[in-house]
């Protein structure tokens, strides 16, 4: 089974330092075959947060288990306008990864991440048709394996979130699809939840929560456990912080795909958003 375990949004520099040591145990009982970690490591890309974010990152590695990942906004210096415009991922690269946009995969699993970072916009993110072709030609051919595109900016939003939309998300989920993407993965919005696009219900939208920052708008601190079981059926599990006893899972969702895209397990479609277990 290939299990993949979603992190986003850690933001060292404003975490609660009572929870990075219960993830990290509760990911390596996992055992996933993959962490993907959709950007925002740090809270103002400050070499200090950046040194804290490494060490979170090869504590994973340390397992043997890999690691991918992409740059968040907040990956890039706000105030610093020189090194913002001309080296944005400088410090980025230095500590995580000099490869923004990373691929991997196994006989059962490809796995593209999209760089959605505009750094002269600080909070909307944007996708090129560089972007969208690079991902289309790792794809490549459908030779049956699952196909996940890792990208920090979400290409679908609730109307009345007061965050500015993506640049470029219409385009890419239509390009998206067209090479057979199964899902996207993404976080930047702070909270949980795993739909169809209604844009495209053959790709799945997965949004993660933030994981260990207390920026958590609401909501518990939340990671998702993604499975792709021997059947093709999809289960996704939202695992979320609790008081004195770790992360604990919330009730998976299970989604197969069927000729109108994806639909929860036994129903006729799916609609309503998964949401972490409070």
């Amino acid at each position: 089974m290939t299990r993949l375990i979603h992190l986003s949004d850690l933001h060292f520099g404003r975490t609660d330092p009572a929870l990075a040591g219960p993830l990290l145990r509760t990911i390596a009982r996992q055992e996933p075959t993959l962490v993907v970690i959709s950007g925002d490591f740090t809270q103002r890309a400050r070499p200090g947060q950046f040194e804290k974010a490494k060490a979170f990152v090869e504590a994973i590695e340390a397992t043997e288990t890999p690691v991918l990942s992409v740059p968040g906004n907040h990956d890039t210096p706000l105030y610093n306008l020189f090194m913002r415009w001309l080296m944005p991922y400088a410090r980025y690269k230095r500590a995580i990864s000099r490869d923004l946009e990373p691929t991997f995969e196994t006989p059962d699993l490809r796995v593209v991440g999209i760089n959605t970072v505009n750094p002269f916009a600080w909070q909307s993110g944007k996708l090129s048709a560089r972007h969208i072709t690079r991902a289309m030609e790792h794809f490549g051919e459908d030779d049956g394996r699952l196909r996940v595109a890792v990208l920090h900016h979400p290409l679908q939003q609730p109307p009345t979130l007061d965050k500015p939309k993506t640049r470029g998300a219409k385009a890419a989920l239509t390009a998206l699809s067209a090479a057979g993407a199964d899902l996207v993965l993404s976080g930047h919005l702070h909270n949980a939840q795993a739909v169809p696009f209604t844009q495209v219900p053959g790709v799945l939208f997965v949004q993660a929560g933030t994981a260990l920052s207390t920026r958590t708008r609401g909501t518990p601190n939340t990671f998702n456990q993604i499975d792709l079981k021997p059947d093709g059926t999809l289960s996704v599990t939202v695992w979320s912080a609790t008081e004195g006893d770790g992360f604990l899972p919330g009730p998976p969702l299970s989604y197969e795909k069927g000729g109108t895209g994806w639909v929860l397990k036994g129903q006729e479609f799916a609609s309503a958003p998964l949401r972490a277990r409070l």
